[in-house]
């Protein structure tokens, strides 16, 4: 059968990225209390495609990643997977990107109920021909509660609060636990979030969060400044976004940076 895919174009441009968005599957991704998790991932899997072919060939994507599915994403795995898109596609630079919802079971501060929580977390993977290493990015992003700290030292009675989202995102070098991300950006909130809340576990996070009140400035800050003492980070970007609660509209803060070798 004819291959439409490798004709020439009419325009020889070359297309930095071409493939799949969106793709949903089961995944299994480490763990690191219970070793691995179960989960369901929405990927994306792009290759580079040179001037001089029309196509790539979709259905070959779809291949390469139906064999991975029901193997643990380890690092190896992962660097396993980005390597043979690059083969199978006979191309020159690759990039996965694997989104999915990962739980925790968290217990609530003082009458120690547990329950489930899920953070939204993304992996991404770029490889590239002539480069031996293979890109690493992973992406958390923690719910939180916080307290503005001028409405505090302003009001008579009590202080605006409200949820935030703060998302970090780290190249890495070495390893680093998923829980180890959010560990970092819970302890720099004004209280951290709990999916199961008893009456005392309510008057104890209202009051932990009045008394610890910060900006969305504030904690960008306190936790890009905790990532900046970690070596296994290249570069990093923390972003807070609130969803305040006396606004129409969200208040956000970013910091970006690239750390010294």
């Amino acid at each position: 059968m004819k291959d439409i895919q490798k004709n020439k174009p009419v325009r020889e441009i070359d297309i930095n990225m071409v493939g799949v968005k969106n793709l949903k599957a089961p995944l299994v991704v480490i763990d690191k209390k219970n070793k691995c998790q179960e989960t369901v991932g929405s990927i994306n899997i792009f290759v580079n495609l040179p001037r001089h072919y029309r196509g790539t060939h979709i259905s070959r994507f779809i291949e390469v990643l139906n064999r991975y599915t029901k193997k643990t994403l380890t690092v190896e795995v992962l660097d396993k997977l980005t390597l043979e898109i690059l083969r199978i596609l006979e191309a020159e630079k690759s990039r996965i990107e694997i989104e999915f919802p990962y739980f925790i079971l968290k217990s609530s501060p003082i009458s120690k109920k547990k329950s489930l929580l899920d953070y939204q977390c993304k992996i991404i993977r770029i490889a590239n021909r002539n480069i031996k290493e293979i890109e690493h990015i992973i992406q958390v992003e923690v719910p939180i509660t916080t307290v503005c700290p001028c409405s505090k030292a302003i009001s008579k009675y009590g202080a605006h609060n409200q949820r935030g989202y703060v998302t970090v995102s780290m190249k890495l070098n070495k390893f680093f636990w998923i829980e180890e991300v959010i560990d970092i950006i819970e302890e720099e909130a004004s209280c951290d979030i709990y999916p199961l809340l008893k009456r005392e576990d309510e008057k104890y996070v209202t009051e932990k969060a009045y008394e610890n009140p910060k900006f969305a400035e504030d904690i960008v800050r306190d936790v890009s400044y905790r990532l900046e003492q970690d070596k296994r980070i290249d570069w990093f970007k923390v972003e807070c976004e609130n969803q305040e609660s006396v606004h129409n509209h969200n208040v956000y803060a970013k910091i970006e940076n690239r750390l010294p070798d």
